[in-house]
C-alpha cells in the first residue's frame, strides 16, 4: 500500500531551519545530494533497502488492481445492479479525502515501518473478509471503503520514507518515479490479468491479493530499517503539549495551506491529472459512438499508460535535475492540449495517438516531486505526501465525474475538448502561481 536517504540507508540529521517568510512552515534544511547531482534509474536499485521497497510495491499494486476488478465482477454477479457494481470501484476513490485529510498525522507520529506494515495487514484483512461466503454487499462496499482510508496515510508515508532510503536530491525524484511506473505498468498487466482472474473466480482473487499484501507486509518488516517517529504526539512539529491523530492532522493541513509555495505546488500536482483524466473516464462512451467495441475500448484505455510509461522513462533516463525541472511548466501545461484534438471528432487512428500524447504529461512530476520534498520541512514530510496524495486521487475522481456530467448535455468528443481547454487555462494559471512563489535566492529554474 514509500520514497527518500544516502545509498546506505541512514538519513542524516536535519537541523532546525529558520522561518521561510512564506507561510507559517519553517524552510527545510538542503537536500544533501550535491555530491551526485545526476542519478540514474539502476543507482536507486543499487541501494538494498529501496529494492524492498520497490518488490513490495508491486506485490500490493498488481493485487489491488486486480483485485478492483474482481470486485466489480464479483457485486454485478450477485446483484445484476451496474450502480452498484459501478459503486466499488468508486468507493475506492472517496475514501481518500477522509483518511488523508484527518490520518495525515499518523505518517509522522508513528515509525514509519509500523504503518506501512499496519496499513498492509489492514488492507490484506479487508480482502479477505470479502471472499467469506454470503458477506452482503453493504459489508463488502464498507470493506472496500476502509481499504481506501487507509491508502492515502500508506502512501504518503512511503514517499516519505523514500526520502529516508534515497536522500532528497535526485536519487528521490527517480526512485518515485519507478513507483510511479510500476503503478502504471501495472494498470497495463493488472487490467488484463485482473479480467481473466475475475472471470475465473472473483473470490479466489480476492484471496490471491490478501496473500499479496500479506507478502507486502513481511517484505517490508524484514526488509526495511526501523526508524524513529519524525514528530513526538503533539500538533505541529515542535508544538508542546498531545493533539489528538484527527486533530494534528487537520493543524497541518492548515500549515500547508497557509504557506503559499506548498499551496501552489500542491496544487500544481492536483490540477492537470484533474483534467487530464476525462479523455480515459470517457473512453467508454467515446468507443460506442465510434461503434469501435470492446476491443477498440480496450485500445484506447493503453493510450494514456503507454505515453505515462514512455514520456517518464525518458525524462528520467535522458535529462539531469535542472532539464527535469525545465519542462515542468511547458509540460503541465501541455498535458491538457491533446484533448482539446477531440473537437475534430476524431476516428480511432487518431484519437489513440492523442491519447498517448495525453499520457506524456505525466513527466512534469518528476521535476515538480524535487521542488515539493525541497519545500516541506522534514519533519512534517509524512503529512505533506499523503495530503498530497489524497488531493490527487480525490480530484482525479472529481474530475471523473465532471467530465461525466458534461457529456450528459454535450457530445463526448465536445466535452472532452472542453475539458481540455478549461485543463490548460487553469494550469497556466497554477504554474504562474507557482513561479511567483519560487525562492528569491533560486538560479535558473532550480527550486530549492
Amino acid at each position: 500500500m514509500s520514497d527518500t536517504t544516502a545509498p546506505d540507508g541512514a538519513a542524516a540529521p536535519v537541523p532546525a531551519a529558520p522561518p521561510s517568510g512564506r507561510g507559517d512552515v519553517p524552510a527545510p534544511a538542503p537536500a544533501g545530494d550535491a555530491a551526485d547531482p545526476r542519478s540514474r534509474y539502476a543507482d536507486v536499485f543499487r541501494v538494498r533497502e529501496f529494492r524492498f521497497v520497490f518488490a513490495a510495491h508491486v506485490m500490493s499494486i498488481l493485487g489491488e488492481v486486480v483485485a478492483a476488478i474482481a470486485l466489480t465482477v464479483l457485486v454485478y454477479d450477485r446483484t445484476g445492479s451496474p450502480l452498484l457494481s459501478a459503486l466499488t470501484l468508486g468507493v475506492g476513490l472517496l475514501p481518500y479525502l477522509v483518511g488523508g485529510t484527518l490520518l495525515s498525522s499518523i505518517a509522522d507520529r508513528v515509525p514509519a515501518r509500523r504503518v506501512l506494515v499496519t496499513c498492509d495487514l489492514i488492507a490484506a484483512v479487508c480482502f479477505a473478509a470479502m471472499v467469506l461466503p454470503g458477506m452482503p454487499i453493504a459489508a463488502l462496499l464498507v470493506l472496500r471503503c476502509v481499504a481506501g482510508v487507509i491508502s492515502p496515510v500508506f502512501t504518503g508515508t512511503r514517499i516519505a520514507t523514500l526520502a529516508d532510503i534515497l536522500g532528497t536530491g535526485d536519487r528521490f525524484v527517480l526512485g518515485r518515479s519507478v513507483i510511479r511506473l510500476t503503478a502504471q505498468a501495472a494498470q497495463l498487466v493488472g487490467f488484463a490479468l485482473g479480467g481473466l482472474l475475475a472471470a475465473f473466480s472473483p473470490r479466489a482473487t480476492l484471496a490471491l491479493t490478501a496473500v499479496g499484501l500479506l507478502g507486502s507486509a513481511l517484505v517490508l518488516r524484514f526488509g526495511t530499517r526501523a526508524r524513529p517517529a519524525r514528530t513526538a504526539a503533539g500538533g505541529a512539529a515542535g508544538a508542546p503539549g498531545r493533539t489528538s491523530t484527527v486533530g494534528a492532522s487537520l493543524a497541518a493541513a492548515g500549515t500547508f495551506l497557509r504557506d503559499r509555495r506548498i499551496r501552489a505546488l500542491m496544487l500544481l500536482t492536483w490540477i492537470p491529472p484533474t483534467f487530464v483524466v476525462a479523455p480515459e473516464a470517457l473512453a467508454a462512451a467515446y468507443a460506442d459512438e465510434l461503434g469501435i467495441g470492446a476491443l477498440g475500448l480496450g485500445l484506447l484505455m493503453t493510450g494514456m499508460p503507454i505515453g505515462a510509461v514512455t514520456s517518464e522513462i525518458l525524462a528520467g533516463s535522458l535529462l539531469g535535475p535542472r532539464g527535469r525541472e525545465r519542462i515542468v511548466f511547458p509540460v503541465a501545461v501541455f498535458a491538457t492540449v491533446p484533448a482539446i484534438g477531440f473537437v475534430m471528432h476524431p476516428s480511432f487512428g487518431w484519437a489513440l495517438p492523442l491519447l498517448v500524447l495525453t499520457g506524456f504529461g505525466i513527466s512534469y512530476s518528476l521535476g515538480l516531486d524535487q521542488w515539493f520534498v525541497a519545500a516541506v520541512p522534514e519533519e512534517m514530510r509524512g503529512r505533506a505526501m499523503t495530503l498530497q496524495t489524497a488531493g490527487l486521487m480525490t480530484l482525479q475522481g472529481v474530475g471523473m465525474a465532471a467530465a461525466g456530467a458534461v457529456a450528459e448535455f454535450a457530445p463526448v468528443h465536445l466535452a472532452v475538448a472542453g475539458v481540455g481547454v478549461t485543463g490548460t487555462v487553469c494550469s497556466l494559471l497554477v504554474v504562474l502561481e507557482v513561479r511567483r512563489t519560487r525562492p528569491k535566492d533560486e538560479t535558473g529554474l532550480t527550486a530549492t
